[in-house]
């Protein structure tokens, strides 16, 4: 292949996917989407090993309707694979003043059907975990990774994280959050840009753009593995003194 041409295409397709990530404005079907590089995934890898920016000093002044314009930018938003089979997308819910902003994979069946976070069996295990810490899913903003529930419940694909991970971005921007918790692998990674286990990165304190993060096991894990829910414990434990202090 002509070198010229070569890299005029690794420009094109790094162009569009700049395009997606900072603003949303992708529409297009399938048939469009640009192909994958070895040199857009390096670029990927660099970019998460960068360190990340500093939150803006002064918080927004109405968080709700900004979340709220955030959500109608989305739309019926069609940036990814995913919008073929899903049902809902799931936004969000819970406080836009919330201390703890819960990030989890994505929606499952029961959260595609009803368009909620959290809302299935991992779900109703979560309130429980919350009703313990004297807390409602209101007095917290639980929201997930990618926004449409990828087929069986897969893992989300990078592309498709690429492309929903700057309207959570500012979801947590909005919202402001005392601490974060990533609940599982696919949310620890992409806010922490790590490979780790869960097990390596829970027991400590992380950090995302200033914010202290505690990774955790999704519920949906907890419930295949009851033996770490102690574990676990211990993680909403040191969340709450997190959200408390300050």
């Amino acid at each position: 292949m002509d070198v010229d041409n070569s890299l005029q295409q690794e420009i094109r397709s790094h162009l569009a996917r700049l395009r997606w990530y900072l603003t949303g404005l992708y529409r297009g079907g399938m048939e469009h989407w640009p192909a994958r590089t070895e040199a857009a995934d390096a670029r990927r890898q660099a970019r998460d090993d960068s360190p990340q920016p500093a939150l803006p000093e002064n918080p927004p002044q109405n968080p709700a309707a900004i979340l709220s314009d955030i959500q109608q930018e989305l739309g019926d938003c069609k940036r990814c694979r995913l919008h073929a089979t899903r049902s809902r997308i799931v936004f969000g819910e819970g406080s836009p003043a919330a201390r703890v902003v819960f990030v989890g994979e994505g929606p499952g069946y029961e959260e595609d059907q009803q368009g909620l976070p959290f809302v299935g069996r991992a779900g109703k295990l979560l309130d429980k975990m919350l009703r313990a810490l004297g807390e409602t899913r209101q007095d917290v903003y639980i929201c997930n990774v990618v926004k449409c529930r990828p087929p069986n419940n897969r893992t989300p694909n990078n592309d498709e994280v690429e492309v929903c991970m700057p309207f959570l971005i500012r979801q947590i921007e909005t919202i402001r959050p005392r601490v974060i918790c990533a609940l599982g692998a696919c949310a620890a990674h992409n806010l922490l840009g790590v490979s780790k286990p869960v097990s390596q990165l829970r027991g400590k304190i992380h950090y995302w753009r200033g914010i202290p993060l505690v990774p955790t096991f999704h519920p949906a894990y907890l419930l295949r593995n009851p033996s770490q829910k102690s574990a676990a414990w211990q993680d909403l434990l040191e969340i709450q003194r997190l959200a408390r202090s300050g």
